[in-house]
């Protein structure tokens, strides 16, 4: 006779043991790639390295004009520190995507993507700004804060100073268009460092940083929610070299919007509707993009609420309103501005490039006319603009009636707007597509997915030199640039694309 089998044991394991073995859930890997984190050290140190001479430097640098290596900022010196730079821009490349490889196998786990992030981001503090100019007017309009002028009706050039004389021509005379939160923040960095520009770069980064912290430590639990895997979604958006290098190497403060909205995004989606959207309103009060994010997050929680759907939504919109406009009002108060950063944020419009398809589509239709008629350029990319915010409104509209059930799935929408938002704004940046990245790193990747944001992000890293100086027409170049991409991309799939090495074997 058969033995009565015993009855299964209370808790996880149970369950675990009673799957069938094909429907198992594998346990995280520990293992740590020891080799892969430390190439992408080196990498980010020869970034740094290199950094001190071909990066956003200092115009006049206390640590460096006069003395005997100021000549690695000049002729043969500037061009061996951009070698040196793009060498460690190819070893972080290459650490990356033989981590993701790793992690899309299963090798490692969460934990040895968080190390390699902590790894790969310490170099980046201490380095000149890298690929932007940008902290240099956080600085400046901080500066302008703390001396009681407006940094929403002037620019840096309206007080003249070691802070000022850094900031790109371009923002000389451009009013903030942050919120004031940062403007809070950038204040107090001035008032700390006693106007000092790099012990003010080193600790505006230093507090950026907390936004990839706080990025990194939301990104497992919104893969949860989202159905996606933590190392997964902690390798896309936390590891990503475009997230690292621009936004914490340039120091944008796109970092620190960021990390608020997705730690609010998964307070949200924890029941935690409150404190969820008062995060979101913070991260608004850096920057005005992470608005896009609070419709959705109302519907989530409308879906949530007793009582007829209507009446649902009425009350959310309600409670998020409430909770936003007191938040963004203590914030406002306390950093003594008005709202004149909203006039303030038509001041991007100025950057033209093809980054943004509006301003894309006028510029190539521009350049067509004129090539038979003599045309002024304005007409075009006026008519053009205008055509991508009719077309992103349209868009959003459809987006979040997509997502009126609420859910998980009004975040997959949230972040298909946000990327709408980056691609049809007026400007676009290289580092504004961390926006989408970091909602949508949590869910569920196909390998596909996966090479599609591989390309794009090495492309979208490599599109600025590293003094800040776009280098989107230089075709030459750029086609350097999708070489590279495309190889990155397919070494996500299979080690040695090229079959250099030996190691793997003879294809078959």
């Amino acid at each position: 006779m058969a033995s009565t089998p015993s009855p299964p044991r209370s808790g996880a394991a149970s369950v675990q043991q009673a799957l069938p073995t094909a429907t198992r859930v594998p346990a995280e890997p520990t293992g740590i790639p020891i080799r892969t984190i430390l190439l992408g050290v080196a990498g980010v140190s020869l970034i740094s390295l290199g950094g001190a001479g071909a990066g956003a430097v200092l115009k006049i640098d206390p640590l460096l004009t006069n003395t005997s290596l100021s000549w690695i900022r000049y002729g043969h010196g500037h061009d061996l520190a951009t070698a040196v730079l793009y060498l460690g821009l190819g070893l972080v490349i290459w650490a990356w995507v033989r981590l993701g490889r790793m992690v899309r196998n299963r090798y490692v786990g969460s934990a040895a993507v968080v190390i390699a992030i902590a790894a790969w981001t310490l170099p980046l503090l201490l380095t000149p700004p890298l690929f932007s100019k940008d902290i240099y007017s956080y600085l400046a309009q901080g500066q302008l804060a703390l001396h009681g002028f407006d940094p929403y009706r002037v620019g840096p050039a309206a007080l003249p100073s070691p802070l000022s004389d850094n900031v790109s021509w371009v923002w000389q005379n451009t009013p903030a268009p942050y919120g004031p939160l940062f403007i809070l923040i950038a204040k107090g960095v001035v008032w700390a460092t006693g106007g000092s520009v790099i012990t003010g770069v080193v600790l505006m980064r230093l507090i950026l940083a907390g936004g990839l912290a706080l990025t990194c430590w939301s990104l497992p639990g919104l893969a949860r929610h989202l159905g996606g895997r933590p190392a997964v979604a902690l390798w896309l958006a936390g590891a990503n070299p475009l997230m690292l290098i621009h936004l914490i190497g340039g120091g944008h403060n796109d970092i620190l919007m960021v990390g608020l909205m997705a730690a609010g995004v998964l307070m949200v989606l924890e029941r935690r509707h409150v404190v969820g959207i008062a995060l979101v309103a913070l991260a608004v009060a850096i920057k005005a993009t992470a608005a896009v994010a609070l419709p959705f997050l109302v519907l989530v929680w409308a879906a949530r609420l007793p009582g007829a759907k209507r009446a649902r939504l009425v009350k959310a919109i309600g409670g998020g309103i409430g909770v936003f406009v007191a938040v963004f009002a203590v914030c406002t108060l306390v950093a003594k501005v008005d709202l004149g950063w909203i006039p303030a944020l038509s001041s991007s419009s100025t950057i033209v490039n093809w980054l943004s398809l509006p301003s894309a589509v006028g510029d190539f239709v521009f350049t067509v006319v004129n090539s038979f008629v003599s045309v002024e350029p304005g007409v075009f990319m006026t008519v053009a603009r205008g055509a991508g915010s009719v077309l992103l409104l349209y868009i959003a509209w459809r987006q979040w009636r997509a997502a009126e059930d609420g859910g998980p799935n009004a975040i997959r929408h949230a972040a298909l707007t946000m990327l709408a938002v980056a691609l049809l704004s007026p400007a676009t940046l290289p580092w504004y597509f961390s926006w989408p990245l970091v909602l949508g790193a949590g869910l569920a990747w196909t390998l596909t997915g996966l090479r599609a944001a591989v390309f794009f992000s090495c492309v979208l890293l490599l599109v600025t030199y590293p003094n800040g100086d776009t280098a989107l027409y230089s075709w030459f170049y750029l086609a350097f640039v999708v070489a590279v991409s495309a190889l990155a991309t397919v070494s996500l799939g299979r080690p040695d694309p090229l079959e250099l090495s030996s190691r793997y074997g003879p294809r078959p």
